[in-house]
């Protein structure tokens, strides 16, 4: 409770940042007979919990089953478009794991000539508000 007796809304963010992961994804081609590098990072946030209390894995996201369930999801799929993936690998997440809301930003690194990498970045909610 904030001191004017107003109570202040906690949230919590887990995140995986720099998730390597090589799949088949292209529209071109050329894409289509390689296995190419995506980058994810995810943020998870999650309804107020008890696990800096606790101190308990079961109150909080366990970042390490996302990254190897959206690992294997990655690997095991193929798709011509990053925003299909995306949108995808959001959903799989939103609906495997106890989390609000998540930012997921998909990079292909070199899939553009003299740019570090491209991408894009979406916001998925459980409630449909980003």
């Amino acid at each position: 409770m904030a001191d004017d007796g107003t109570q202040l809304m906690a949230k919590d963010i887990i995140f995986i940042e720099g998730l390597e992961i090589e799949t088949i994804i292209g529209v071109y081609e050329h894409e289509r007979d390689i296995k190419q590098k995506v980058v994810l990072d995810i943020e998870m946030t999650l309804p107020e919990s008890d696990a800096s209390s606790s101190d308990d894995l079961r109150h909080t996201v366990d970042y390490d089953a996302v990254s190897k369930l959206v690992t294997s999801y990655v690997i095991d799929t193929q798709y011509q478009l990053i925003e299909s993936l995306a949108e995808q690998v959001a959903s799989l997440v939103l609906g495997a794991f106890a989390t609000d809301s998540l930012k997921l930003k998909l990079s292909k690194p070199g899939a553009v000539k003299n740019a570090k990498s491209v991408g894009l970045i979406i916001l998925r909610s459980v409630d449909g508000n980003p």
